[in-house]
């Protein structure tokens, strides 16, 4: 795993195992930083078959320092201030927020959101924070991109695809959706909606029925959910895993604009 570092046949390879026994080995301007950190705070910004084998450990030395060189490290150097660095279980590591803060420059434009969207979850940083760190990221790379990402950032998103269809939505110019909505039926909270735009009763869901972690009764009440929801006026606009590029993406995004579109206007034909 590391030059120097030992670990028990039984424990398994992990990225927190990997972690953990380079921080044994490496001096103490050593730091985890980027995916892997996003890891240890339990935000998950891999692909699907990054999975299949644990991925480097990203680390970084601080400035004037030299570069981890291990293997299994993929080593870098940053500016990092003592309050960017914090510790997990004796690992040295970027904080929650310096770790959202560079995902947004570093990953690519959906991932960097879906990632942003889940520290704001699961970490509470706010778009006010995020942009408050601004100023420091001046002239660095990516930092037009993560300027561009702060304001969308929303935790109530509870996916990365869910993250990715927030963000063609306002990439595309069309207004906000409200996150997370619960059309109520007798006065109880009863279907909760991906996105949705009440006073026009449309509603955009992101469909993971191809996911393999959905069984065939959560495809089934979202059937039953979407058949209700039309029959009472809701315009439901559902987006699948390959709705994210090319005609497919202009397709969804074209039927929202109309769906959006005001029904009134004062204009005299």
């Amino acid at each position: 795993m590391a030059p120097g570092a030992f670990v028990p046949a039984w424990l398994p390879d992990t990225t927190r195992t990997r972690a953990a026994a380079l921080s044994l080995v490496v001096p103490r301007h050593h730091v985890v930083v980027d995916r892997t950190a996003a890891y240890l705070h339990d935000v998950d910004s891999y692909a699907f078959g990054e999975h299949v084998r644990t991925p480097p450990i990203e680390s970084c030395a601080l400035r004037g320092h030299a570069r981890p060189r291990a293997d299994a490290v993929d080593g870098r150097s940053r500016d990092l201030s003592p309050a960017d660095v914090m510790a997990i279980s004796g690992v040295r590591v970027t904080t929650p927020l310096r770790t959202s803060l560079d995902l947004g420059c570093h990953l690519r434009r959906r991932e960097a959101f879906a990632a942003m969207c889940q520290f704001a979850r699961y970490h509470g940083i706010t778009t006010s924070v995020l942009a408050r760190e601004l100023p420091r990221f001046r002239r660095r790379r990516g930092v037009v991109q993560l300027r561009g990402l702060i304001p969308f950032v929303e935790p109530a998103v509870e996916s990365a695809r869910e993250a990715w269809t927030l963000l063609a939505i306002v990439e595309a110019g069309l207004p906000s959706p409200e996150p997370q909505f619960w059309v109520v039926i007798d006065g109880v909270p009863t279907y909760r909606l991906d996105f949705a735009y009440p006073h026009r009763r449309v509603c955009v869901e992101y469909d993971g029925a191809e996911a393999h972690d959905q069984t065939p009764q959560q495809r089934e009440r979202d059937r039953i959910r979407r058949a209700w929801l039309r029959e009472h006026g809701w315009i439901v606009i559902v987006v699948t895993r390959g709705d994210f590029s090319g005609d497919r993406l202009d397709a969804w995004l074209r039927e929202l604009a109309e769906a959006l579109r005001p029904t009134y206007s004062s204009r005299r034909w």
